[in-house]
């Protein structure tokens, strides 16, 4: 008799997203929408992206349990909360999004996600992303570039990772240990656009 394959090893993408459930970071009217594979409109422009789409670029990032990851356009928070399923309580997530009203709603949505290691924020005017010192060990951007942002790319931290659509172009930008910077490109997918610049007000 033929012995059964062994089993493949968990996948932590997958059993990061099956634990954050979409439906708590959607309006009550799409709730019973969180299972299709499409981005769903959140208000002010602005989607909570298709999960096939949030796997592949949470694939691409590997990020790494207790690691420091700034989420760029984080929306509703809900890959804010997926990240930090994957970084664990001895790592550290930091959402940014643009819209305040949107900042303030992802931050509720993710206090109640009762992962006290991630928070998002309104971002700071006329800054894109949230430097720190030391820079990031992941970077997630989850709207579309026209070009490579540099200012994002200054925060990754050495032996760190960025994943950026630019121009719809999937982008993976590795930083090494010594501080180089390598870039590679992963197919192409629809993002809403990267507005670099906040409003004021």
């Amino acid at each position: 008799m033929r012995r059964p394959l062994p089993e493949s090893p968990p996948d932590d993408v997958a059993l990061a997203m099956r634990a954050v459930d979409r439906r708590g970071f959607l309006p009550r009217s799409l709730s019973g929408k969180a299972g299709d594979d499409r981005p769903l409109e959140i208000g002010h422009g602005q989607t909570s992206s298709q999960p096939s789409t949030v796997a592949s670029m949470l694939r691409l990032l590997a990020v790494p349990a207790g690691a420091r990851v700034l989420d760029v356009g984080a929306g509703s928070g809900w890959t804010t909360a997926i990240l930090a399923r994957l970084v664990g309580p001895d790592g550290e997530v930091l959402g940014v999004e643009r819209h305040p009203d949107l900042a303030a709603w992802g931050a509720a949505n993710v206090r109640r996600a009762g992962m006290p290691w991630a928070r998002v924020v309104r971002a700071v005017p006329g800054v894109l992303g949230a430097p720190r010192d030391g820079g990031w060990d992941r970077v997630l951007v989850s709207a579309a570039a026209q070009h490579l942002p540099d200012a994002l790319v200054e925060q990754v931290a050495p032996g760190g990772r960025l994943v950026v659509p630019v121009r719809h172009v999937m982008t993976l930008v590795e930083r090494d240990t010594g501080g180089a910077v390598r870039r590679s490109e992963h197919g192409t997918y629809s993002f809403v656009p990267l507005v670099e610049d906040p409003p004021e007000g």
